[in-house]
């Protein structure tokens, strides 16, 4: 019977130019995602990334949508680049030198980490994985700033869509592993022996509360919010697109070679715009409620989307060699950064936290700051994560560069 239903055109039963089909499913997944991981442990664990990928892949695979559509092109040409907008109103750089303290050496510390960790993840790899030098970047920026950088050099290098489902499953895994070892060295006698511990001590001694909600429930709880944020929000980050775009193409007619590759990207420029405009600009950018979470929201439709195009038998065949590849760049990262740490003395807690907000972000971090109970890391957390979403463009397509 289903056999009957699927087209000719595509093979599937929802086709690739049902528009109103395709984004009913790239939405409903991904807010799925979002109510999976803010309720069940199981799914915090798993991540709600995954989660939206999964289901993408699945639906994929028993020919329920298909695997190319013009959908998951304006995902990839229009959601991305409003989302990196939206996520860098709040990136003020004279807030984030000011108020972040050692946290913002530990997160140079922690992002030199991942650069040393790509290039001898590549060198130790180049044989096995194709696109490896895109792979390298790509993964450069997301261990710097999060899946948004990840995302913007992935569509600024035209990796694979099946490579890239692939590297996002392996990375998430990997992540996984990461973020629980975070969570626990700074409360493991290891590290309580051999860094200073200052928030851990004030955690243990005036104790943590919590209603066992998950750390993204608490992390993205309910805020006020107007019709007028809405509108203002979204009409800024289109305003900011467009003229990124706009400046990114000129320069880009007007250079080549490395230069080209970094004036010449609309990643590049967007956050410029968009860090100079939230710099010059605090107050009116900081009163644009709703952003991170519609800029969030954003991210999760593109991860389902990136599933779609997954051919499942390639994912499995490709994915071990991702998951060593990720690990070993993960793993140099905070090696390094307990390393160094450890020769300056720095806090286990803010080294923890600071290369969480590498692999992971913003969010991540925060998350990690309100889990422990390290109340007084929060805001520099995401602070020192917005400067990783500036800074993790421009060094991944740099590490492209360098190793192609």
């Amino acid at each position: 019977m289903l056999n009957l239903l699927l087209t000719e055109s595509t093979g599937t039963l929802i086709q690739a130019d049902d528009t109103w089909m395709l984004w009913t499913i790239l939405i409903v997944f991904a807010a799925v995602s979002i109510y999976c991981e803010q309720h069940y442990k199981w799914a915090e664990k798993i991540s709600g990334p995954v989660i939206g990928l999964v289901l993408a892949v699945v639906a994929t695979n028993i020919k329920l949508i298909p695997s190319s559509s013009p959908v998951y092109d304006t995902v990839s040409n229009y959601c991305i680049p409003l989302s990196v907008a939206m996520l860098l109103f709040r990136a003020d750089i004279k807030r984030i030198i000011k108020d972040t303290g050692k946290m913002f050496l530990c997160f140079n510390i922690s992002a030199v980490g991942t650069l040393i960790g790509a290039v001898v993840a590549y060198f130790a790899m180049n044989n096995f994985i194709p696109e490896l030098n895109k792979m390298a970047g790509v993964l450069t920026g997301s261990y710097i700033g999060g899946g948004v950088n990840l995302f913007a050099i992935a569509a600024s290098v035209d990796m694979s869509d099946t490579l890239l489902s692939a590297e996002v499953v392996a990375d998430n895994f990997v992540m996984a592993i990461a973020f629980f070892l975070l969570l626990w060295l700074p409360s493991s006698k290891w590290g309580k022996k051999n860094y200073p511990h200052p928030h851990q001590e004030k955690v243990e001694k005036e104790g943590v509360k919590g209603d066992g909600q998950t750390m993204a429930g608490a992390y993205w709880g309910k805020k006020e919010i107007s019709l007028l944020d809405i509108a203002m929000t979204i009409a800024v980050a289109f305003v900011i697109c467009t003229i990124a775009t706009k400046i990114a193409n000129w320069l880009g007619s007007m250079t080549s070679g490395l230069l080209n590759t970094i004036v010449g990207n609309q990643f590049v420029i967007l956050t410029i715009v968009a860090v100079a405009l939230a710099s010059i600009f605090p107050k009116f950018f900081a009163s644009l409620r709703g952003a991170q979470e519609m800029g969030t929201f954003l991210i999760y439709i593109f991860f389902v989307a990136i599933g779609c195009p997954a051919d499942l038998w390639s994912v499995i065949t490709n994915a071990p060699l991702l998951f060593v590849f990720c690990a070993i760049i993960a793993g140099i990262n905070i090696l390094w950064t307990l390393g160094i740490g450890k020769v300056f003395k720095l806090p286990i807690e803010e080294l923890t936290v600071s290369s969480n907000a590498n692999l992971g972000g913003p969010s991540s971090a925060a998350a990690m700051a309100v889990a422990k109970g390290y109340n007084d890391l929060i805001i520099p957390a995401i602070l020192v994560g917005l400067y990783g979403y500036m800074i993790g463009t421009p060094l991944g397509l740099i590490i492209v560069d360098l190793l192609a």
